[in-house]
């Protein structure tokens, strides 16, 4: 037992030793490439094997010829592992370098093809990786230049739209300065008007950039959508009475929830004015609210004969109106992006789809918790 105990001894200390020295040269040459440490690893470790082989020899004292066939047993064995080790790393080497060609045109153009054929489990991970940011960014420059694309007609229409009104002040007010203005009265309250109109304008896109810089500070409190929607009908009503549409609340059931609620009353105040504008006289404009299995859904339903299916992925899209028209009732066509970033500001999301006789906006808000 004492011998047995002496050799692994003995054995310990020369492969320590060794094993000393090969942390050292890893150490030193760890900026080297993959097969230089592959290399140097199993060189390290049939050094580490013959050091202790020569020294438990030595304690031993084995004759000379014992020696020699251990010696030359362990050196073929290293010749063997040397050459194993350089293949090995070599191939590592060469798909870690195919792997970063592919990384490397990756981040030229955006796209990433995994090398084909075998590789480490790492590195195969590592492609992975890589292919699933590429889709991200590639999703990510879609929507940067369909939102890039929305900005570009938004300015574009905003222009126009800023440009028709202030044509129009501008007239009225030199024909009221000149004292041509016939009936003068008449061109105060359209003055007053118009600016109203370019406040509300202003405010819109300010509420927008609110909405795209993520600084959309929402106060939310526990309220009833029966509540909230009551009020919004009747902030509505006297459009509805000019427009000679009907408006109509059926099925809202008293759900609670936890929302802004002078966000929310913007949301479905920029709604019911949608609809309003686009249902004919004597149409009806039907405002419901449910709690489903997905949350609170509320709907508002005009009769505005129906949305081509080509527009509908638009209609929440910055400046859409649904119409070449930049005229009014047509508006800024911010109305129905400032609905979207607003609800999904409560974690919720917007919808439309087309009914009979028109389309159904929909809002789907978390529930509030009991």
């Amino acid at each position: 037992m004492r011998d047995m105990l002496l050799i692994a001894l003995f054995a310990f200390l020369g492969a320590a030793a060794t094993g000393v020295l090969g942390v050292g040269a890893l150490w030193l040459l760890r900026r080297r490439s993959l097969t230089t440490s592959v290399s140097v690893v199993a060189a390290v470790a049939v050094t580490a094997m013959l050091a202790g082989t020569l020294a438990v020899a030595q304690a031993m004292f084995l004759s000379r010829h014992d020696l020699s066939v251990v010696t030359t047993v362990v050196a073929m064995a290293a010749v063997v592992s040397l050459a194993t080790a350089l293949l090995l790393g070599r191939w590592v080497v060469a798909r870690s370098r195919e792997l970063a060609r592919a990384a490397r045109d990756f981040g030229d153009d955006g796209d990433f093809s995994a090398p084909q054929g075998a590789a480490t489990a790492e590195l195969a991970d590592l492609s992975r990786e890589l292919a699933a940011t590429s889709a991200k960014l590639a999703e990510s420059r879609d929507r940067e230049r369909a939102l890039e694309s929305s900005r570009r007609e938004l300015v574009a229409w905003i222009s126009h739209d800023l440009r028709t009104p202030l044509a129009g002040l501008r007239a009225m007010s030199e024909a009221l300065e000149d004292g041509v203005a016939a009936d003068p009265d008449r061109y105060l309250r359209q003055i007053r008007t118009e600016v109203e109109r370019l406040n509300d304008m202003v405010g819109d896109l300010f509420e927008l950039s609110r909405i795209h810089a993520g600084a959309l500070a929402l106060t939310r409190s526990r309220m009833s959508l029966y509540d909230l929607i009551g009020d919004a009908l009747a902030g509505a009503d006297p459009l509805a009475r000019e427009h000679g549409v009907r408006l109509v609340g059926e099925l809202i059931e008293p759900v609670p929830v936890e929302v802004d609620g002078k966000e929310m009353s913007r949301v479905l105040g920029n709604l019911l004015v949608n609809a309003i504008r686009r249902t004919p006289a004597d149409g009806t404009v039907a405002v419901a609210a449910e709690r489903t299995t997905e949350g609170v859904v509320l709907s508002v339903t005009d009769g505005c004969g129906g949305i081509p299916e080509e527009d509908l992925p638009r209609v929440f899209d910055t400046g859409w109106r649904g119409t070449h028209a930049r005229t009014p009732p047509a508006g800024a066509g911010l109305g129905l992006a400032i609905v979207r970033g607003i609800v999904e500001a409560h974690q919720g999301r917007a919808a439309v789809r087309n009914v009979s006789g028109g389309c159904r906006f929909e809002v789907t808000l978390p529930a509030a918790e009991a």
